[in-house]
């Protein structure tokens, strides 16, 4: 299953654009969080990851919509490999489902 997340802030309302990009790759569900990425809270995050189970795919529409920092990012993306969850960036072009799982990810 696709699970979609969403995040926009206050500056940039692209949330409609970001939900059509989702359901167009066949999303069954995404969560969405309005705030600024250098929150360390997201409730929407936190609810997409608790939601999404091994074997699906976490997209996003562009990969600043997911990480707050290269940091953040990284962290996010191996927690995912580590639960057997693959990764969409649509904006960028990213799809872990294109490769062999042991080639994914190069920073184990």
């Amino acid at each position: 299953m696709k699970i979609g997340y969403v995040r926009v802030s206050k500056q940039e309302q692209h949330e409609a654009l970001q939900i059509d990009a989702l359901k167009e790759v066949g999303c069954e569900k995404w969560f969405v969080d309005k705030m600024t990425g250098s929150k360390a809270e997201r409730k929407g995050l936190d609810e997409a990851l608790a939601y999404v189970r091994p074997g699906d795919t976490f997209v996003v529409w562009k990969l600043d919509r997911a990480g707050r920092s290269l940091t953040h990012l990284i962290e996010l993306l191996k927690g995912l490999q580590e639960r057997g969850i693959d990764f969409i960036s649509l904006t960028e072009q990213i799809d872990t489902t294109t490769v062999p799982r042991s080639n994914t990810w190069p920073y184990h």
